[in-house]
């Protein structure tokens, strides 16, 4: 009797299923450090379709009725890279958290790939969140941060209107292969790293399998060597829950990434964080984005941390404190921060 193989389209929805699988494990993996597992409590899942009718996936934790915060994740992230932040405030504030298009469980949509199609896609995800009226604190990290500040320079009029405060953390307005220093020796000194070069590294579906000298490799180039155990594990397992074929198509698009002044336009108290050994958007970056908020009159707050680029999961504690301080001057309410 002969043995029937597998049809190709068969082996191939199989294969993916089994991918799809995998990523949702790296995403929802507990830790022993519990301020990094994925909150115990109960959570909305809200319905938002993008301009160009693409599903994004919007979780709101806490309570309904509670002052909201809103989390942007960036690059190859997805809103459980925000479980530090979850976990801390949901017990008293309503907090937001989505799936950036084509991370996570978000649809890559249909739209060409644009600053302004995320900026449209966090417009749309306010919308749905906050009631008329209401206010959110509304915090961004990298390509997050990057996307808060495109879509005030695209909606200004809503900035007053839809915020009491924003908090930008490990960001940029543009420039990002001539200021990086994650390639070794490049853009220290008179060596420029070549736009071509940072081009292909950023573009490149690069994998990241969890041995050990890719973890070191993470650690001194997106972390930093102070970050070990757990928060290693955490930040490389949420990073490699992104498909590749996505992680090259936005690094495609921050390679020429430039949202201008934009961050002119947060007229309300906005707080930038950045990390001392972050190089994938060094200091300069954030001290740029300072000079804006100064001249705008909203700068609430300057904070540099002793980590790499993912500050608010190698640092979270303080982290947290500064987030709590931004929602209680916002709110006017005292912030609970787990294991501050």
């Amino acid at each position: 009797m002969r043995a029937t193989l597998p049809h190709p389209a068969d082996l191939g929805r199989k294969v993916r299923d089994l991918v799809r699988e995998h990523r949702a494990d790296l995403r929802t993996r507990t830790y022993g450090t519990a301020d990094l597992n994925p909150p115990a409590g109960p959570y909305q899942v809200v319905p938002v379709t993008a301009s160009d009718g693409a599903r994004l996936r919007v979780h709101a934790y806490g309570p309904a009725d509670g002052d909201v915060i809103v989390l942007v994740h960036g690059w190859t992230c997805c809103l459980e890279y925000w479980n530090p932040q979850i976990n801390a405030f949901a017990g008293e504030y309503r907090v937001v958290a989505y799936d950036v298009r084509g991370h996570g469980e978000s649809d890559a949509g249909t739209a060409p790939l644009t600053t302004d199609q995320l900026a449209d896609d966090l417009a749309e995800v306010l919308d749905a969140v906050l009631k008329p009226g209401q206010r959110a604190v509304l915090v961004g990290h990298s390509l997050g941060g990057m996307t808060v500040q495109a879509w005030a320079g695209r909606y200004p009029q809503r900035v007053r209107k839809q915020l009491h405060a924003v908090l930008l953390t490990n960001t940029a307005a543009g420039d990002l292969i001539a200021e990086t220093t994650v390639v070794p020796f490049f853009n220290r000194g008179m060596a420029a790293l070549p736009f071509r070069v940072g081009l292909i590294g950023l573009s490149a579906p690069i994998l990241f399998p969890p041995i050990a000298p890719v973890r070191w490799v993470f650690r001194r180039q997106i972390m930093s060597l102070a970050a070990v155990g757990d928060v290693v594990e955490f930040g490389l397992n949420i990073v490699r829950s992104c498909p590749t074929r996505v992680r090259g198509r936005f690094g495609t698009l921050l390679s020429y990434l430039d949202v201008g002044r934009g961050a002119a336009n947060l007229t309300v108290p906005t707080t930038v964080i950045v990390g001392s050994a972050d190089d994938m958007t060094p200091p300069v970056h954030a001290e740029r984005i300072v000079e804006m908020l100064t001249e705008a009159g909203s700068l609430d707050g300057f904070r540099i941390l002793r980590t790499g680029h993912l500050g608010n999961v190698e640092a979270y504690r303080e982290f947290n404190a500064e987030l709590a301080r931004v929602a209680n001057a916002a709110f006017g309410i005292p912030a609970q921060v787990v294991g501050a």
